[in-house]
């Protein structure tokens, strides 16, 4: 094949501007293989990308900061043609063409060898969204019995969170600002779901939990460090309301011996998350972990999925399969 089907951002703007084109399959370089790809998770930060929050991104661009595959061309010695792998971050559709595709060029330390026997697209709802969620519960260093509150719960990453964290023992309280959607927090494991209506969050314990991982970000980081025991950790994961946080004061807004740290997902790429990965998709064969897969489309409906995760009517993971 020389040609194949791509989603191209072909300038900053609203959904409209994703446009299925034919482009020429790309060629092979040193460092650098070619991946089939068979399904790539959605994420919101390539919302932003087609926004043109980005900085640095160049349109026209393909995007997509993940996919799973098979490796169709290969110049890494480790890896045969035919295997699959998996891959995350590294500036993937941004510096250069990601996974919207029918095949991806990905630089070689991107690849992230799997073994299994799972649906393409069970396997391409983990990397990004489970990789996160993993090293973001890891960098809070919850443990069984302790208290977890996730706010952003019905996020592909906070259902994931929910999954791992039900898993281990942890009691898990999150949010949702949809009522309809408390229910999929319940299926994920979460013990309390709570409604997040803007005002102040009533939470089952009164002394508030020892975790919290914050996924909406910039707007609600001040109050979950309110909200988190003395001495307990924040998380910041996700940006579901924005990059950044405006006249943020730190000695005021952290209170005397509670952490606040952060997780970022490119930590996770290639040979750093390898082997995490291997363990998440054991555990999901075993049906300890249950990814929530809210939608599967096809690459000709990869503007209408992006204009369903921008009106917040996703509940976990959209994937994408190309060859649908």
């Amino acid at each position: 094949m020389t040609t194949m089907r791509a989603a191209v951002c072909v300038r900053a703007g609203g959904p409209e501007v994703l446009e299925i084109r034919e482009l020429p399959v790309p060629a092979v370089r040193d460092g650098w293989s070619l991946v089939r790809v068979m399904g790539a998770g959605l994420n919101r930060s390539e919302l932003r990308t087609r926004q043109g929050h980005s900085p640095g991104v160049r349109f026209p661009r393909v995007l997509g900061i993940e996919c799973v595959g098979v490796l169709a061309a290969s110049t890494d010695p480790t890896l045969p043609e035919g295997a699959t792998v998996a891959a995350v971050m590294g500036e993937m559709g941004r510096q250069f063409d990601g996974g919207y595709a029918q095949y991806a060029l990905l630089p070689n330390p991107l690849l992230m060898p799997v073994s299994t026997t799972l649906p393409w697209e069970v396997l391409a709802a983990l990397p990004e969204t489970y990789l996160t969620a993993r090293g973001a519960l890891d960098a809070l260093g919850t443990g069984p019995g302790e208290r977890l509150l996730i706010r952003g719960g019905t996020s592909s990453v906070g259902l994931a969170a929910a999954s791992i964290a039900h898993a281990a023992g942890v009691e898990i309280a999150a949010t949702t600002r949809q009522p309809a959607k408390a229910g999929t927090l319940t299926r994920a494991g979460v013990d309390h779901a709570l409604i997040d209506d803007g005002g102040p969050l009533r939470l089952p314990w009164p002394d508030g939990p020892g975790h919290v991982l914050d996924l909406v970000g910039a707007r609600t980081v001040a109050d979950s460090l309110r909200l988190v025991r003395r001495g307990g950790t924040v998380c910041v994961a996700g940006s579901l309301s924005g990059w950044s946080i405006s006249d943020f004061e730190p000695i005021a807004m952290i209170p005397s011996g509670t952490r606040l740290t952060a997780f970022h997902s490119d930590d996770a790429k290639g040979g750093a998350g390898a082997a995490v990965l291997e363990r998440v998709v054991r555990d999901v064969e075993a049906g300890d972990y249950r990814p929530n897969v809210d939608r599967v489309v096809g690459l000709a409906e990869i503007a209408e999925a992006h204009g369903y995760m921008e009106t917040n009517q996703a509940a976990g993971k959209v994937v994408m399969l190309p060859w649908n």
